[in-house]
């Protein structure tokens, strides 16, 4: 595609953590035939397999530098300015002389500082042309702990927009950020809507049975968790083999458990944009809600009182296992809250699952649930994305354009409180297994419209024609 046959990928953050700069480094890869060189931080998560694997994408990881924790804002400040200035000299040598010249840079933003900076140095070095992939804006999320009135805001603001607009061509998320970037920011860019790749599908009932029997350690162990799981109120069966919550297998059948307890994943970095507590407030009204109904309807049914009971009005509304994915800040926070809860119905399990099995859990759950609340507004979580490709319906935040993504009634639904979601719930799971009508028609929203909106068409439609003219242009 280009003279020098190459595309650089940098990722100011953990690539594992980054699949929207992996599926682009596969599709330089695949669908553009280039020699990727990808630039980003190699001592968190391991990317997908399929960037280990593809030989035609070499991987350079850098060493971060941590931030100490506590410190005075001062002091923390003149860190953080170091730390930037670090992070800048060690980019602009591995754009400059680590890898090869690429015929253009695809640049994450945010980070912004000192990113976009250094990409821009490397390219005018380098005669390299530069695409800046905006998923959302760095000085809102700086503003979420410095406040918008800061003066380091108004500074990184001003270098995202001035080095920003020096890019040569702009990719972003959604319809509200390209609206945003050309009236405020006077940049054209082309929006990529993320979509996800082949490797999320729906779960066939073998590769359930398989993830959950290597969970199982992970979800019945009690690590401090006091709940239906890890009190034993889960019945087993004693003619199966490899039995585990959800399924088991009575000779060569493998079967799924019709008390099981309903799958909720959801996905989160622990951070302040995405209020976990909603969720954990929700599941404590479901506990008590449930309560109350089977208190009400079912006062002289001495069965309703037995937890492992399956039988009455009480498999009306199913126990729910929570299992919450992903590493970030807030996590330990959160983990305490959940163990003093006091559910009977509800269990929460916390856990980093490998990149090849965070897929899998997708496609055998029967609920996500998104938290994610935009420090923009104008981004959308790629979570959901995922979820969608392996054929899950969605409860998410709502929050300005969301919409772009949920379909309330065909993929999802959308909450604005604790009490929201709870009522969802309530809704999605009454009669679970076998009835849950309203559940069913959503995921079957989610297959019709999700069977064509791959990544790779998706990046061969926008990005792609992008690219070539970007590249086109550098070398005239």
């Amino acid at each position: 595609m280009g003279k020098r046959g190459r595309a650089a990928v940098v990722v100011l953050g953990d690539l594992g953590r980054s699949p929207r700069m992996q599926y682009h480094a596969l599709s330089l890869a695949r669908q553009a035939s280039l020699e990727v060189d990808v630039v980003a931080y190699g001592a968190g998560s391991d990317p997908h397999p399929a960037i280990l694997e593809d030989r035609s994408i070499h991987v350079h990881t850098m060493t971060q530098l941590p931030v100490p924790q506590g410190l005075p804002k001062i002091l923390r400040s003149v860190i953080l300015l170091c730390k930037a200035l670090t992070q800048f000299i060690t980019l602009l040598w591995f754009l400059c002389y680590k890898i090869p010249a690429p015929d253009v840079f695809i640049v994450q933003n945010p980070p912004s500082v000192p990113t976009l900076v250094a990409v821009k140095w490397a390219s005018w070095l380098r005669h390299s042309a530069i695409i800046v992939d905006w998923h959302n804006f760095g000085y809102t999320l700086l503003a979420l702990s410095m406040g918008r009135s800061s003066p380091f805001v108004k500074i990184y603001r001003w270098i995202e927009k001035h080095y920003g607009k020096m890019a040569d061509g702009s990719l972003c998320v959604t319809k509200a950020m390209q609206h945003e970037l050309a009236q405020n920011w006077e940049i054209k860019a082309t929006v990529l809507y993320d979509q996800p790749p082949e490797f999320f599908h729906p779960a066939s009932l073998e590769e359930k049975h398989k993830l959950f029997c290597r969970l199982n350690k992970d979800i019945t162990h009690p690590h401090g968790f006091r709940d239906f799981v890890s009190a034993g109120h889960v019945k087993m069966d004693s003619n199966a083999v490899n039995e585990n919550l959800f399924t088991h297998q009575i000779g060569s059948d493998i079967v799924l458990k019709p008390d099981r307890p309903v799958l909720v994943v959801s996905s989160t970095s622990w951070t302040a944009d995405e209020d976990f507590g909603m969720l954990l407030e929700a599941a404590l009204m479901y506990d008590r809600r449930v309560a109350a109904i089977m208190n009400k309807d079912d006062s002289n049914e001495e069965d309703i009182v037995f937890e492992g009971s399956h039988s009455g009005k009480s498999s009306m509304y199913p126990k729910l296992l929570f299992i919450i994915t992903g590493k970030g800040p807030e996590r330990e926070k959160y983990e305490e809250q959940i163990k003093r809860l006091r559910l009977k119905r509800v269990a929460f399990r916390t856990m980093w699952l490998a990149a090849e099995d965070y897929p899998l859990l997708l496609g055998s759950a029967d609920l996500g649930v998104c938290l994610h609340t935009s420090s923009s507004g104008l981004d959308l979580p790629m979570k959901v994305v995922d979820m969608f490709g392996c054929g899950l319906p969605v409860c998410a935040v709502s929050f300005s354009c969301i919409e772009e993504l949920v379909k309330v009634g065909e993929n999802g639904l959308l909450f604005s409180s604790s009490s929201e979601l709870a009522d969802e719930l309530l809704m999605f799971f009454k009669g679970f297994p076998d009835g849950c009508d309203a559940m069913k028609s959503l995921r079957n929203g989610v297959l019709v419209r999700g069977s064509s909106a791959r990544w790779a068409n998706e990046w061969e439609e926008h990005a792609k024609p992008l690219l070539s003219e970007v590249i086109l242009m550098s070398h005239k």
